[in-house]
């Protein structure tokens, strides 16, 4: 790998980079060239080893070898690709093919690197990876946050968000739900307080963001 002079991050920038290689001099030199340039790194000698130390809610991002003794970065990344809190992967691997590639890449890998790398090369692969994990994490916390709010909703507080983010106007709701208008704007002004909605516009954005994901339907 070559040498080259970093830019360090800002505090807010820093998070945590976890190389996963069974090559104890290039655990050592990934560890030296990522904390000179802001990083905090964990090293693991195994897969089995990072499954082990592993803890839900970790930040950052993987970076993996492919070849290694026990399971593979293939087979970590495939047992990890359903767990909620698997962190975004790099591989990095002397023994790569294209197949491997499209594979790794196939199952969501960020990048797919081939030894010996650039750092260059290296630190932007790794900018992304945390920046996919910062994105990641941020639309799972508006999601569950979402959900939580969408829960507190009555049975006809939710009858009512679903006609109101559909369109319909209160008197069309009031049609549909047996009920009079008055009662609906009731019920409406309920549902804007509890999915603290600041614009039907707003509340609109969040039916839709759950919907995608299943938890509203018309």
């Amino acid at each position: 790998m070559t040498t080259c002079t970093v830019d360090t991050l800002d505090e807010e920038e820093v998070s945590t980079v976890h190389v996963v290689d069974d090559d104890e001099s290039l655990r050592m030199a990934m560890t030296r060239l990522l904390r000179a340039a802001g990083y905090h790194v964990q090293s693991y000698a195994s897969a089995g080893e990072y499954l082990l130390r592993r803890k839900p809610g970790m930040n950052g991002c993987l970076l993996l070898d492919v070849r290694m003794p026990g399971p593979s970065g293939l087979e970590l990344q495939a047992a990890l690709q359903n767990d909620r809190d698997a962190l975004p992967i790099i591989f990095l691997t002397a023994h790569g093919d294209i197949p491997m590639s499209v594979q790794a890449m196939k199952q969501g890998a960020v990048d797919f690197l081939t030894k010996p790398v650039e750092s260059k090369a290296l630190l932007h692969a790794i900018k992304g990876a945390l920046a996919k994990q910062t994105s990641e994490t941020h639309s799972r916390r508006s999601m569950d946050e979402y959900r939580n709010r969408l829960r507190s909703l009555t049975e006809r507080e939710h009858q009512v968000f679903v006609g109101v983010v559909s369109g319909k106007l209160n008197k069309q709701i009031a049609a549909d739900l047996g009920t009079v208008e008055r009662t609906v704007k009731a019920h409406r002004s309920q549902v804007m307080t509890k999915m603290q909605a600041t614009s039907l516009a707003d509340l609109v954005h969040m039916a839709d963001t759950l919907r995608a994901a299943g938890y509203v339907t018309e």
